[in-house]
């Protein structure tokens, strides 16, 4: 997709999956669960999609809402999907039937734009035109606290990952920080000016010593996006304090998410742009040029390597990251100058294909091999595993010298690949091989998925780094160190 992403070293690691064009107004959210993309429109509707082939359900489209749909989110466990509206009601919906499961009117019936669940699935937040905010029970869909911010619109609101906390933005700019007896722990004034947008919490937990700390982005009308940290105290006390700001759109930014892993982070911006960040290093990764008017959302799914954003083109579009592995997708970095002498891919020899082999060949001086390793089907694993007696007596080279020269050939490629070194954070802890397929563990590690199943059901949940129990056996797809190991194998 050569005209939809720019980006530096690693040049289009993201590929246009499809577009959906099913609303007829303004897209305003979309929401990821493990299988379903729900996406909501000034048309007053939601549509639910299927993420393995993005078909529409059946029972779709939702319309249940008197006027624009400002916002939606899955339980999660997937089961249900809660909307809310300026007809100032937030409707809970099964994601079983479609059919509607509860209507929450907002006490002092102002619309409704901003809801969201704990990860516990406990508590639900709506946040309304007036600045004020309901908390409500989500199993009994009752009303237990109200809070507000006076002279305000409540735009944004996130759960922290414990589901104790919960942060708040408005047009006011302030990023407000409460518990759930609607006490504000911390508040954070100008935020961003001219107003927040959006916020959003990490999905992991930072520990060490007396102090528990968050991650959040949040993004502004100020055209910027920015990540903090929240640290809670052994005494109670919360302090937030801004790491990063991060400038790489033109134009306010509407919309911000993290993927599952917390290491991307994701941004909308009314300069029409998506851009794609490292969230650890605060580096620009991506940015994605495809809608024809403001960004308004973007979301990562939990399970699949794949970004949502959302437009008031009336589209939504599906991106796919690549892992950077020769073959998947539409990444760049199997296009441009081919695979040739001096821009082919050097993966590991162990991944060379027989036609790598050949241009391998071709480059050492040794063209005239080249049919007869085609000929025996010589990929990679087979080179590096050549001997003299094969060499004589079954690819039947006769010349000596020959023969010892792709012999010193093959060495020089053992002690390159021996010299360049895996770094270690791409060996599984367990078995100290590469990582094919990385999950992260309750524990906070990464592990080959296999080995850590297989550890789980036979170590009683114990985490093998810390040998302390795993509160969750949940295992979660690390996309991020995933590409980042495919780039490591494209260079190595």
């Amino acid at each position: 997709m050569d005209d939809t992403a720019e980006k530096g070293p690693a040049l289009q690691m993201t590929s246009l999956l499809c577009t959906l064009h099913d609303h007829l107004d303004d897209v305003n959210w979309c929401a990821f669960s493990a299988k379903l993309l729900a996406t909501c429109s000034g048309d007053k509707t939601l549509r639910i999609y299927n993420t393995s082939d993005f078909s529409e359900l059946s029972f779709s489209p939702l319309s249940g809402h008197g006027y624009s749909v400002h916002c939606c989110c899955f339980s999660p466990c997937g089961q249900f999907l809660v909307s809310c509206s300026t007809d100032a009601t937030t409707v809970v919906w099964s994601m079983v039937t479609g059919e509607i499961e509860a209507v929450m009117e907002h006490p002092g019936r102002s619309p409704v734009r901003i809801c969201a669940l704990s990860p516990d699935s406990i508590h639900m937040v709506s946040g309304a035109s007036d600045g004020t905010l309901a908390l409500w029970d989500f199993p009994s869909k009752q009303l237990r606290r109200t809070g507000a911010v006076n002279d305000t619109t409540m735009v944004a609101c996130s759960f922290s990952p414990c589901s104790q906390v919960f942060m708040t933005g408005s047009t006011y700019g302030d990023l407000r920080l409460w518990d759930l007896n609607m006490n504000q722990l911390h508040a954070e004034k100008n935020a961003h000016d001219l107003g927040v947008t959006c916020c959003t919490f990490a999905p992991s937990i930072l520990s060490g010593g007396q102090v528990v700390q968050f991650r959040l982005a949040s993004c502004g009308q100020d055209s910027l996006l920015k990540i903090w940290a929240i640290n809670k105290f052994s005494s109670g006390a919360y302090k937030m304090q801004r790491l990063h700001t991060l400038t790489g759109q033109s134009a306010p930014v509407l919309s911000c998410a993290y993927s599952s892993d917390g290491q991307l982070l994701v941004s909308g911006s009314v300069d029409k742009t998506v851009a794609v960040y490292d969230a650890k290093n605060a580096v620009l990764l991506y940015t994605l040029k495809q809608h024809e008017r403001y960004v308004t959302a973007c979301s990562f799914s939990p399970t699949s390597p794949l970004i949502a954003t959302g437009s008031m083109d009336k589209t939504v579009n599906i991106w796919r990251l690549e892992d950077g592995c020769s073959g998947h997708g539409e990444s760049a970095l199997t296009s441009g100058e081919g695979r040739n002498s001096a821009g082919r891919l050097k993966l590991l020899v162990t991944d060379w294909s027989e036609e790598d082999v050949s241009e391998w060949l071709v480059e050492e001086g040794l063209e005239r091999l080249v049919d007869k390793f085609r000929a025996n089907n010589i990929d990679g694993t087979e080179l590096l595993s050549l001997t003299k007696e094969t060499l004589a007596s079954e690819l039947l080279i006769e010349s000596v010298g020959l023969r010892n020269k792709l012999l010193r050939k093959v060495e020089e490629l053992k002690s390159e690949s021996a010299c360049s070194g895996i770094p270690d954070e791409f060996l599984c802890p367990i078995t100290r091989e590469l990582m094919k397929e990385p999950v992260i563990a309750a524990d906070g590690y990464s592990y080959e998925r296999e080995a850590i199943e297989s550890w789980i059901n036979t170590k009683n949940r114990s985490s093998p780094m810390t040998n302390l129990p795993l509160l969750t056996t949940l295992l979660t797809p690390n996309h991020t160190l995933k590409m980042a190991i495919g780039r490591w194998k494209t260079s190595h």
